[in-house]
């Protein structure tokens, strides 16, 4: 059967209804796609047929490896690039909180690990390059007592999580990981060093926290707390190990 005239001009078949790639109406058949006015009168297979056809001939490039790897690379650095200015959050205004969360979802968007408590990539020292926690920011200090740098180290291993400070304090939490999915564990603080050495523990009535991450590579690790806080972190030491 002779292609018809719309297709021979370059017009291609969208499942997005209301216009194909060149403008032309559209209206949805009985199949739940949009298809051209002047391709009514095709017969419905001859049409599914004709729909496949233009689909796996243009293939969209996020179908290809090479495509997803680009895209993932291109919202990453967009993703980084805003953040930069923000003193890991610490200036960021309501606007650039909703700016960072909107790009943070177009990278967990394209997450390449579906099981990240399950993998390797997450077992390291991260540095944190911006949260929307007050308490990370320690936003209610001055900026002199705000420590330089701030990491997360996590082993799945030993099911095991720390977060670390920097000048002035060296302060740092150590707790336990309890598995709740793939993705998300609960976190029970179990001990303080304050100035890096000297151990308080913690309060046995001390909440529960929870951590869910949503992205992970080599590179990066995007992870969402309790309240929707936002925390993005980069890697620092993939060979670091907690203490035990």
């Amino acid at each position: 059967m002779a292609l018809p005239s719309c297709l021979k001009t370059g017009a291609l078949i969208s499942p997005a209804a209301g216009f194909s790639l060149t403008g032309s109406l559209m209206k949805s058949d009985d199949s739940g796609f949009a298809v051209p006015t002047n391709l009514q009168s095709i017969r419905k297979g001859d049409r599914v047929r004709l729909r496949i056809q233009a689909v796996f001939s243009f293939p969209p490039v996020f179908l290809t490896k090479k495509g997803r790897a680009e895209k993932q690379k291109q919202l990453k650095q967009e993703l980084l690039e805003a953040i930069e200015p923000l003193e890991r959050g610490a200036t960021a205004t309501p606007d650039d909180q909703r700016r960072i969360d909107q790009l943070a979802r177009k990278v967990e968007a394209v997450n390449p690990t579906k099981e990240p408590l399950k993998s390797d990539l997450i077992n390291g020292k991260w540095e944190l390059i911006y949260t929307t926690s007050a308490l990370r920011l320690q936003a209610k200090k001055p900026r002199f007592l705000r420590s330089i740098a701030n990491y997360q180290s996590i082993n799945m291993d030993t099911l095991k999580v720390q977060t670390m400070e920097t000048w002035p304090f060296y302060n740092s939490v150590t707790g336990d990981l309890t598995p709740l999915s793939s993705k998300k564990a609960a976190v029970k603080l179990q001990m303080y060093k304050i100035l890096g050495f000297i151990p308080v523990k913690a309060p046995d009535d001390t909440p529960r926290g929870e951590l869910e991450i949503t992205y992970v590579d080599e590179e990066l690790r995007i992870t969402r707390g309790k309240g929707n806080l936002l925390f993005v972190l980069k890697m620092f030491d993939p060979t670091y190990r907690i203490p035990v």
